[in-house]
């Protein structure tokens, strides 16, 4: 029931969290976790020991963290719900992260590029190999939007492999493998894997070390395209990330053909939007890059529809950037950030903040939420 509760509210997750006298449960909702229900401290441990059971998890550990899944159908559903445990002070406490199987064949138009966006990044897809590299904090869709690179590409006359961790979606006709550390399988070495397998694309779910930073450029100069996500505030960032992970510029250079920076943004719920007057910050925000005076914007007061948050769903906010000739001399010759964004705009790129003011103009979000999902970009 609580699962069903959950995919009927549009949560991505359960938390039940025992507290001294109460079990808190919270469901999150377009990112943002909302209190639902207390529930007596003396269900607590039934709860979690009916989760662990239809999980395939041992009941009677309740000293270590451990994973578990379950299969729900709910109306015309496939859920895969991934559960995870450990212990806390007041008992143990659970996260149930929703998997919508839908999800899995959503298309790249559907997420929320502009565009000139949508056009840059589709001619990555098209290269025949080098690395294209998605970045963003935990939870900015970035798994969502290499499933829907994976979507477009031919997978009739190509030989797409995956190194995942863990899968969350399963393919037709793509090869998935799964990390498994206590196997010895871990990114770096399904990489290698990979390339022993006749591969035409490879989708490694995240670069984490040097080991697997410079296994994925090795694939992408031997003739593969790799894609994969790292974590940087911007796309810029990206670059330096992978310098950070040991890799050097010339390498860089060479076989990064281009990067996508993106955030998820709530999405002003359509039935209680209005004009209303913001806070200067945000209104100074829109003005600086928009170069606009403006003393109201469209926000979402608050209804049924939207359990009273004035948002209703996300959409994603993108930073496109193509790897040009300019770009690589910069990065051979140890630029910084700055002149790499520099060199990025003239070339065309639209940076995360632009995107997200656009949105704003075109009335699909705040500034308020622009603000607090791409504060870390100065």
């Amino acid at each position: 029931l609580l699962i069903r509760q959950a995919a009927r509210d549009r949560a991505s997750d359960i938390h039940i969290e025992p507290q001294e006298n109460e079990v808190r449960v919270r469901f999150r909702i377009d990112g943002i976790l909302h209190d639902v229900m207390p529930l007596p401290i003396a269900v607590h441990s039934a709860l979690i020991s009916r989760i662990k059971i239809i999980a395939g998890m041992n009941i009677a550990e309740t000293r270590r963290p451990q994973d578990g899944q379950i299969s729900v159908r709910d109306a015309n559903r496939e859920l895969d719900v991934r559960v995870a445990t450990a212990p806390s002070v007041n008992g143990e406490m659970a996260v149930l992260r929703l998997l919508d199987k839908t999800f899995a064949f959503r298309t790249l138009p559907e997420l929320g590029f502009r565009p000139e966006a949508l056009e840059a990044y589709q001619q990555l897809m098209k290269l025949p190999f080098g690395m294209v590299l998605v970045s963003g904090p935990t939870g900015s869709g970035k798994t969502t939007t290499l499933y829907a690179s994976l979507n477009q590409l031919d997978t009739t006359a190509r030989n797409i492999l995956t190194i995942e961790d863990p899968v969350e979606y399963r393919f037709g006709k793509i090869n998935q493998m799964q990390v498994n550390v206590q196997a010895g399988m871990t990114f770096a070495s399904g990489l290698r894997a990979a390339m022993r397998l006749d591969p035409d694309v490879i989708l490694v779910g995240e670069i984490r070390d040097q080991e697997t930073a410079s296994t994925a450029v090795q694939a992408a100069l031997t003739g593969h395209l790799v894609l994969s996500s790292v974590h940087a505030n911007d796309a810029a960032g990206v670059i330096f990330r992978l310098i950070d992970l040991g890799v050097e510029p010339f390498l860089i250079a060479s076989a990064v053909g281009g990067v996508i920076a993106q955030r998820m943004v709530r999405q002003i719920c359509p039935n209680c939007a209005a004009m209303a007057p913001v806070l200067s910050e945000e209104r100074l925000a829109y003005e600086k890059e928009m170069n606009e005076e403006r003393t109201e914007f469209l926000y979402g007061s608050g209804c049924n529809y939207c359990a009273q948050t004035g948002y209703l769903g996300r959409t994603g906010i993108f930073e496109v950037m193509n790897i040009t000739e300019a770009i690589r001399r910069l990065i051979l010759t140890g630029a910084s950030a700055d002149d790499i964004r520099a060199q990025a705009a003239a070339d065309g790129t639209i940076s995360l903040w632009r995107d997200g003011m656009l949105k704003v103009n075109d009335g699909e979000t705040t500034p308020y939420e622009v603000i607090r999902n791409v504060f870390t970009i100065s």
